[in-house]
């Protein structure tokens, strides 16, 4: 096991005196493997500039000045952002949404609980002694 041992004390980040700026960490593990380059990088901006609230206003053309992208890449990486459910957007807001909690997962247009599916799973394995018949 690594000991962690902070390098720079006088650099230690805390939260900015104004402004409000943070990334879930699982939004790297359970979303960024799903989303194209240009949506993550467009998520850190929209999170980086992003008011306490998650909300912000920038305008495509200047956001995809700041990110040296294309107008058109912006609005499709913001399109998948909201299709994956990691943004909400009606002109001239964008709102960076918290993430789902992990024990809750879509299915059939609705929510289920993680347990609920494992069971339905098991209930429909061959060799389950308690398996419903259809």
């Amino acid at each position: 096991m690594i000991h962690k041992q902070v390098l720079l004390p006088d650099r230690v980040r805390r939260p900015p005196a104004e402004g409000w700026s943070w990334i879930d960490r699982r939004f790297l593990s359970d979303h960024a493997p799903r989303l194209s380059y240009d949506a993550i990088l467009l998520y850190f901006f929209l999170v980086a500039v992003s008011d306490k609230h998650g909300l912000s206003f920038y305008r495509d053309a200047t956001v995809a000045v700041r990110l040296r992208m294309e107008e058109q890449a912006v609005v499709r990486a913001r399109e998948e952002l909201v299709t994956e459910d990691l943004v909400a957007y009606r002109t001239p807001l964008t709102q960076v949404l918290s993430l789902r909690p992990p024990a809750l997962v879509r299915r059939g247009g609705g929510l289920q609980q993680l347990g609920d599916i494992f069971r339905t799973l098991g209930n429909d394995a061959p060799d389950n002694p308690t398996r419903r018949s259809p």
